[in-house]
């Protein structure tokens, strides 16, 4: 996290800061939503108390000063008033305030539970905003094989290893950007990710991922490098970068038209394929794709528009016509 932002929080927050990144093993950037989102909150309450200067922007009110004290005397109806400030104010939509709510429900649980500064946790009946959940976003079977098709240039090998390890393995760009070349394990063929929160699973390698790496190390350059273990080099002799990455793939899906689409649906894309071809069980999907819980797996039971059309077909009534039943007329 960011060192000047640390400096403008108070050590309550700080403290709890420090307790989600290496207790609980969140991400600098998961830390860094926590201090971001307790700041928002510290201000609105500041503001709405009459604790600053009222000419004093929002975004320039200093919560220092913030303690224990203070925080004591918070309520859910503060709470409820600043969801209600977040929406007609601020304009954040349901995701944010969802996360907001989770940010907020996380420090004081901890404020109650972990250290026994407060005796009564004022959001343990706050709820979380619905989100509605959308489809997401995904290639099909046809246009994934067209974007590797299209995977050409000096770096042809590399690029077309990341597109392979995306749309088998359904990786996060995080974590394909952070495999070394240690992580690939040919004798069981698998490889070892480092996911959210630090933990570490372990992905089956097919016979296209395996293929692939063997031709891109083939060609990987080993000289003069500035990160010897990187499993994925730059042209600058270093580990590929988020952004490199991001290119390479807004590249090949531009090639296709799908410009509009990120590295993300790559995910999408290997999480829906193996749903709907592979029968993978939802379980299992879930530990592929490195899911802390079920629910967020389950929105790639979505079915497509051809699985409902077969589907419908599958009805043991489908072939039933009117004209085909015989049946016998009762005399008026």
């Amino acid at each position: 996290m960011k060192p000047e932002l640390l400096a403008e929080v108070p050590s309550v927050i700080k403290e709890f800061l420090g307790y989600v990144g290496t207790i609980k093993g969140k991400s600098p950037k998961t830390v860094e939503e926590y201090c971001l989102d307790l700041r928002t909150f510290f201000r609105y309450i500041k503001m709405k108390r009459g604790l600053v200067p009222q000419d004093v922007e929002f975004d320039k009110i200093s919560i220092q000063d913030v303690d224990i004290n203070l925080i004591k005397t918070i309520s859910l109806t503060d709470v409820f008033e600043y969801m209600n400030y977040l929406t007609s104010v601020r304009h954040n939509k349901a995701p944010t305030r969802s996360r907001k709510v989770s940010s907020l429900r996380t420090f004081f649980k901890y404020l109650t539970n972990k250290t026994n500064q407060l005796s009564i946790n004022p959001v343990e009946e706050l709820e979380t905003p619905k989100v509605k959940k959308s489809l997401p976003k995904y290639l099909t079977l046809e246009q994934s094989i067209e974007l590797l098709s299209m995977v050409d240039g000096p770096f042809k090998e590399r690029d077309f290893c990341i597109l392979i390890i995306f749309l088998n393995c359904g990786l996060r760009l995080s974590e394909l950007v952070g495999l070394n070349l240690n992580d690939v394990r040919y004798g069981s063929s698998t490889i070892k990710v480092l996911g959210k929160g630090n933990k570490e699973r372990i992905i089956y390698l097919n016979d296209a991922c395996l293929d692939a790496i063997k031709n891109y190390l083939a060609v990987r350059p080993n000289d003069g490098l500035k990160d010897k273990n990187a499993l994925f080099i730059s042209k600058q002799k270093k580990r590929i970068s988020p952004k490199t990455v991001q290119y390479i793939v807004k590249k090949y899906l531009k090639q296709i038209g799908l410009e509009d689409l990120s590295v993300h649906k790559l995910r999408h894309t290997a999480a829906t394929l193996m749903y709907q071809y592979g029968n993978v069980d939802i379980r299992v999907l879930k530990d592929i794709l490195g899911h802390e819980n079920l629910a967020t797996t389950e929105i790639y039971t979505h079915l497509s528009n051809k699985q409902m059309e077969s589907a419908a077909n599958a009805n043991p009534l489908s072939e039933v016509k009117q004209r085909n039943i015989d049946r016998k007329k009762e005399p008026k």
